[in-house]
């Protein structure tokens, strides 16, 4: 199965924009999973985590964005980080078909910090590290 962008929606109330995406990534849950909940999956797609304590309430140091906690975690399903002058970023896997993941991605932030295009390239990224394994 190779990965793909299905679907990018940008939205805006006032001074706060929402990205949405689904992302539908190569390969299962379980291996799309360390991507989004360790150090050295996040450096490969997207920027360093400096910290990153992987339990709910954990601290995180993402380089690009900054430093804040770990607001949501079920492990192997969802991963969300809220970083000030970042927002709140929330990685959700799903089950896609018999062997397949889908990522349903959301960021919440103020300003003009992050657009679509930006995370349109991050998960071009991404499905070329998963598509070339370990």
């Amino acid at each position: 199965m190779t990965g793909s962008i299905e679907q990018g929606t940008s939205q805006t109330h006032g001074n706060t924009h929402i990205l949405h995406f689904l992302v539908r990534l190569p390969g299962p849950m379980e291996t799309a999973w360390s991507a989004f909940s360790t150090p050295e999956g996040l450096a490969a797609w997207f920027t360093s985590a400096d910290v990153l304590e992987p339990h709910l309430g954990g601290a995180v140091t993402l380089r690009d964005l900054g430093s804040g906690r770990v607001t949501a975690w079920d492990v192997d399903r969802v991963a969300e980080y809220t970083v000030e002058g970042g927002g709140r970023i929330r990685f959700h896997l799903e089950r896609d078909g018999d062997a397949g993941a889908a990522l349903r991605f959301t960021h919440e932030f103020q300003g003009e910090r992050e657009s679509e295009q930006r995370w349109r390239a991050r998960f071009e990224a991404l499905i070329d590290v998963l598509e070339s394994g370990p």
